[in-house]
């Protein structure tokens, strides 16, 4: 999904000219050109409504896939999300020059910690993911690749 425009309703963009080769637009003079017409876009408040309303899951939920099989899907997403969180706290640390040597350490030490539980917990949802996976039909085990990426 692409949102063009979440706070600017109106968005304008700009069409490309018709493509020619190199040497035909070195020969023109640039200044000879037309001027690109815009396209406006606009986007209803229902429409914003709506995409709000929708479930970051929504397309887990909507691929017609076992319930187990939708379940470990989100697990191995919501972990992922949690993992990028830590990391991002942990390049917080290192940046964070308020922090005394022993401060950092000790909250580094933390986080590892709780990165090393979380990593362990997705090769666990990924072991449970490749064993329900398995007897699904080839189309089945192509919507979970793409969904787990």
């Amino acid at each position: 999904m692409i949102v063009f425009a979440v706070n600017n309703p109106q968005l304008r963009l700009p069409t490309v000219p018709d493509a020619q080769p190199a040497a035909a637009v070195e020969d023109k003079d640039t200044a000879a050109l037309p001027a690109a017409e815009g396209v406006k876009v606009t986007i209803s408040s229902d429409a914003f409504k709506a995409a709000a309303a929708k479930s970051p899951d929504s397309d887990i939920d909507d691929s017609g896939l076992d319930d187990n099989v939708k379940q470990i899907l989100k697990m191995i997403r919501q972990i992922k999300q949690q993992l990028e969180e830590k990391m991002a706290e942990l390049q917080a640390i290192a940046m964070d020059q308020s922090l005394t040597a022993e401060e950092r350490q000790m909250k580094t030490a933390n986080l590892q910690t709780a990165i090393s539980s979380l990593q362990a917990g997705l090769v666990t949802a990924q072991v449970s993911l490749a064993k329900a996976m398995k007897g699904m039909s080839s189309e089945d085990v192509g919507k979970v690749l793409a969904l787990s990426s």
